[in-house]
């Protein structure tokens, strides 16, 4: 191959070596030369190589960021659902750790899977995990929150920590994800009650200092605070959310205290 620089040679090989890894059928032959291989078996030995790696690195990234998941299904079926998913979805970045915000829509698609409804959700609450533990620190104290008894609740909002999510789920998911946390014989007790009285869960994710916590919030603290992730409510829409019977008071002294806020800011700042 003529014209062109090394780098162009080199992005053109990575492409086509992609292609070959899933499973592009048009893909191996035009490769061999690219991978310096002479013979069809030479090249599909070369690339069962690459596979297996790549199937390898699937599973160690889903594993780490879909704890709850893996350990639901089992180590052999999360393994198939990795390969799997890396085959359908492959990472566009080569950050690993940002890879995987498919999974949850992959699980709830597959037939395979739909006995344990609850997975597909369950993946959603570990992603929006995955995601505050990479998210950036919020101030120990926060910003300008003096001003709360002051200003027009119209006018300001409420800034969650970096990384905060809400997950709602038909099905217990905070229950589960903290089971999984725990090591002692009856951590699972609360999930079957929770599953014989068909509770549904919202799941509020947000980071501790270095840990990242999940807190079952009830649907007047869910209606709050899923006002407060839009970031065009006002405090007053997110009291209006809450109801009559929403306690500010409370609510404010326990997002203080576990760190739940970053700021109070005017609502044309945040628009």
């Amino acid at each position: 191959m003529s014209g062109g620089t090394a780098f162009d040679r080199e992005a053109l090989r990575q492409q086509m070596l992609l292609r070959a890894l899933w499973r592009d059928r048009g893909a191996p032959l035009a490769l061999r030369g690219w991978l310096r291989q002479s013979t069809d078996a030479a090249l599909d030995r070369s690339l069962a190589a690459y596979r297996a790696n790549a199937g390898a690195c699937a599973e160690r990234a889903l594993d780490a960021a879909f704890p709850t998941v893996a350990a639901l299904v089992g180590e052999a079926c999360f393994a198939s659902l990795s390969r799997d998913f890396w085959q359908h979805r492959p990472p566009v970045r080569g950050d690993l750790g940002e890879w995987g915000d498919a999974l949850p829509a992959f699980i709830a698609d597959k037939e395979s899977l739909a006995a344990e409804p609850y997975l597909a959700d369950s993946a959603r609450l570990d992603w929006a995990v995955h995601r505050a533990s990479r998210a950036a620190d919020a101030p120990s104290v926060p910003q300008a929150l003096e001003r709360l008894a002051d200003d027009d609740p119209a006018a300001v909002r409420l800034v969650l920590s970096p990384g905060s999510a809400l997950i709602e789920s038909r099905w217990p998911i905070a229950s589960i994800w903290q089971a999984h946390q725990r090591t002692e014989a009856n951590r699972f007790d609360a999930v079957r009650e929770a599953f014989a009285a068909h509770r549904a869960e919202a799941a509020f994710v947000v980071r501790d200092g270095y840990a990242v916590k999940v807190h079952a919030l009830d649907a007047r603290d869910a209606g709050f605070t899923r006002c407060l992730l839009d970031r065009r409510g006002s405090l007053a829409a997110a009291l209006d959310a809450a109801g009559p019977s929403f306690d500010l008071a409370r609510w404010l002294a326990r997002a203080i205290g576990e760190r739940w806020l970053a700021a109070l800011e005017p609502l044309e700042q945040s628009t």
